[in-house]
């Protein structure tokens, strides 16, 4: 009787594991969506995600030329879902699509585990995101106040960490060095000029996104049954929000004394990030942890994108030398006319598509506008998308089509400068706008709420960098090739640039 219990169980797992691989109306729909990069079959996928994970590039260019080119969807398999990339023709209706339909903040949890790499199941930053009101907000309306202090960390921090004597040339590792960097400046506008000048606190803020990252990665490889067992064990980064919240209790705590003291205006009362949150937070929200988990989650955003987005534009600089003295020539021009301001760099158009044309090049992905199809969803194609599979576009394939740009793969620093020089182009160009064939921001509603801060940090840092540096690749001439994690693009991570100050 056990005997033949056993075996009837065994066959309802069997008849049930086929029926879904095979047969349900998940599987029928995915069916209908050619493969590219390996097989489709429910075990034999996994041979594609491990080609999607070490050769992306070229899996996702096969299926952009083969179907999407044609106006049709394709599929590959990641290590547990389906990622459909669906026709550039489908951008606005990606973009346009309620999130209860096609979900950004699903697609999110899902690549980075939410849950168990940010411990945000019980937070209250995963049901209210205020935070992001505040950078989309008061952020940019405060730009032009804060950028004194932002360009005041650009030299100090620029000055403590690239600090070659006389004429000589100092080799430095490229993306350790930005990251730093940009640490200093980013935090300068979070939490203030004390704290963005604690090296502890800086290792720690560089390091969450590190841990977050290394937590996701692991947690990719597991079923999503297993996860929570998995995830609730993860040590690094709790340790890592512990040790902020260290150094941030001092001060918030002396910020709370004075706001008790003199309610919301007092003398020096600080202008940054920080501050903001101390003051629209609500109920559970006013504690250490969710006000420490806040600033760690801006860091998260901001720390990594921006030090490789100057990473790789330092890389084209330093492999193509002949753009230095046109960039140095309109920093100055600009500058003796305008000051350090924000204002000057609105106007350095030069700077501006050097940066954007970086980005064109070496986005920080082949993909891009991830959702996570929550309801069935039919595309005006016909194509329908079934629930818990992810939807993308080829970002890096739309950038370097000859459609949109002339000569796309060749890199031209003064791409974006001379489309602006059109009638009624001068804004549609520049670095932080968005569009169909250009992704590197996002696109839509969820495009990056920072880029207007990320774009005035990384064009104060590259205008302070040709006024004060030379720079050079100890190969001369030869830009050090990109690294990638699955659909992931990561600038080189051990590849050094020499500096010297800049000989006049």
């Amino acid at each position: 009787m056990a005997e033949t219990l056993v075996y009837g169980v065994a066959a309802v797992f069997v008849a049930y594991v086929l029926y879904a691989a095979y047969f349900s109306p998940t599987q029928r729909l995915l069916a209908r969506i050619p493969t590219v990069g390996g097989p489709s079959g429910p075990m034999t996928s996994y041979i594609g995600a491990m080609r999607l994970l070490k050769n992306s590039p070229q899996v996702v260019r096969e299926g952009y030329e083969k179907f999407n080119l044609k106006g049709s969807p394709f599929k590959v398999a990641d290590l547990n879902r389906w990622i459909i990339v669906v026709s550039p023709r489908l951008i606005d209706e990606v973009k346009n699509a309620p999130e209860d339909v096609l979900s950004f903040s699903g697609a999110t949890n899902d690549l980075i585990s939410v849950d168990y790499t940010l411990r945000l199941n019980k937070a209250a930053a995963r049901r209210n995101d205020y935070h992001l009101g505040i950078i989309r907000s008061r952020l940019t309306r405060n730009l032009n106040t804060l950028f004194p202090n932002v360009h005041e960390e650009i030299v100090a921090a620029f000055a403590d960490l690239v600090a070659p004597n006389g004429d000589e040339w100092v080799k430095l590792p490229a993306l350790s060095t930005n990251m730093q960097i940009v640490c200093r400046v980013s935090n300068r506008a979070l939490t203030g000029a004390s704290l963005c000048r604690n090296t502890d606190y800086g290792r720690i803020a560089v390091n969450f996104t590190l841990d977050v990252m290394k937590s996701a990665l692991l947690l990719r490889f597991f079923p999503r049954f297993i996860k929570p067992a998995v995830g609730s064990r993860l040590p690094l980064v709790p340790r890592t929000v512990a040790a902020a919240a260290s150094h941030l209790r001092p001060l918030i705590e002396e910020r709370l004394r004075k706001m008790e003291e003199h309610g919301n205006d007092w003398t020096d009362k600080p202008n940054d990030m920080l501050q903001w949150f101390l003051e629209d937070a609500e109920g559970e929200e006013r504690d250490l942890e969710h006000w420490t988990m806040r600033i760690l989650l801006v860091n998260f955003a901001s720390i990594h994108t921006t030090s490789m987005a100057f990473t790789q534009a330092l890389y084209f600089l330093a492999a193509n030398p002949e753009y230095i003295q046109p960039l140095l020539e309109e920093a100055e021009a600009v500058i003796k006319e305008e000051g350090w301001s924000r204002a000057a760099l609105q106007k350095m158009w030069r700077i501006d598509s050097f940066l954007k044309e970086s980005q064109r090049f070496t986005g920080i992905g082949s993909i891009s506008l991830q959702r996570k199809v929550l309801k069935p969803y039919t595309f005006s194609d016909g194509t329908s998308v079934p629930v818990g599979a992810h939807v993308a576009v080829a970002s890096q394939c739309i950038h370097s089509d000859e459609e949109h740009y002339a000569d796309a793969n060749i890199f031209n620093g003064w791409r974006f400068a001379e489309m602006r020089e059109a009638e009624g182009e001068g804004t549609k160009h520049q670095l932080v706008s968005t569009g169909n064939d250009y992704l590197s921001f996002g696109h839509g509603r969820h495009a990056c709420p920072g880029r207007f801060f990320a774009a005035a940090e990384l064009k104060a840092m590259l205008a302070h960098l040709v006024l004060n540096y030379d720079v050079k690749l100890e190969n001369e001439g030869v830009r050090p090739p990109d690294e990638w994690v699955g659909v992931s693009r990561v600038p080189n991570r051990t590849a050094e640039v020499m500096f010297r100050k800049r000989q006049i």
